[in-house]
């Protein structure tokens, strides 16, 4: 695999509960390229069992960065693939392999990539596939779809290397900002809540599935920075009138009617 991009794509493993499987993982990672492992809260790690499976990629897990959260994990990065292998209340689009290994490598040469698998048993949990901007499922026989972990790290890191290799990548355009971060993408929405409950839009007491919703559109849209910056304004901007509007109305007459008095005086 090119090493520009093995340079920029971590896989992150969420709460792995077997030592072993992080071994495997960090091998299947290294045979095809991938050098980057990031653990969220690991059970057992460092471990002898996660040595003896890594089979030569040690370096891998000396290496790896173990963080509290998967915020944590994926800060710094600007696209976030999620792998899932089930449906959800809220149905969020995913990819095959495939596809997604040749989205991946059409991106900004500076976005960076994380690629995250979650819990053995469980997966990743909605609050979690809300952090992602993608979702990816491979495809399995529909009797028996339960995947290995390591398996499953072995299956998109080869179809990344398969990708690189055949050149399969669609013309990578110069963009006219960086691509947002992950944790930028979490202040936006952290903003959004706070300004949609502000403008009595929406009810923090019944939510329901609104700022699911909203997320997955902004991921699916993929703001880069600039853009962002521009929605924040916005919604700063929509929080000062809000602000301003209700001291108006207890201490006075609305701002819009203070305008048209004053206009009026002129």
């Amino acid at each position: 695999m090119e090493q520009d991009l093995a340079g920029r794509v971590r896989v992150v493993l969420v709460e792995p509960s077997h030592p072993g499987n992080i071994g495997a993982a960090a091998r299947a990672m290294k045979v095809m390229g991938l050098r980057r492992l990031s653990l969220v809260a690991p059970r057992q790690f460092p471990h002898a069992e996660a040595t003896a499976r890594a089979a030569g990629a040690d370096d891998l897990l000396a290496a790896a960065d173990v963080c509290p959260t998967l915020d944590a994990a994926i800060a710094e990065c600007h696209r976030v693939y999620g792998t899932t292998a089930r449906s959800r209340s809220l149905r969020w689009p995913a990819l095959a392999p495939r596809a997604a290994a040749a989205q991946m490598l059409a991106l900004p040469a500076e976005a960076e990539i994380a690629l995250v698998f979650g819990r053995e048993r469980t997966g990743l949990d909605n609050d979690e596939v809300a952090r992602c901007h993608q979702l990816i499922h491979i495809p399995t026989a529909p009797e028996f779809g339960s995947l290995n972990l390591a398996a499953a790290v072995q299956v998109l890191a080869y179809e990344l290397q398969l990708a690189t290799l055949a050149d399969v990548a669609l013309p990578v355009e110069t963009p006219e900002a960086p691509p947002a971060t992950a944790a930028q993408m979490q202040a936006l929405y952290d903003h959004l809540e706070r300004a949609l409950v502000a403008l009595e839009f929406l009810d923090p007491d019944n939510p329901r599935q609104l700022m699911p919703r909203l997320r997955r559109f902004f991921n699916r849209a993929a703001p880069d920075a600039l853009e962002l910056n521009i929605l924040r304004g916005i919604l700063t901007a929509a929080e000062r009138a809000r602000a301003e509007a209700d001291a108006a109305t207890a201490g006075g007459p609305p701002a819009a009617a203070r305008a048209r008095s004053a206009a009026e005086e002129r």
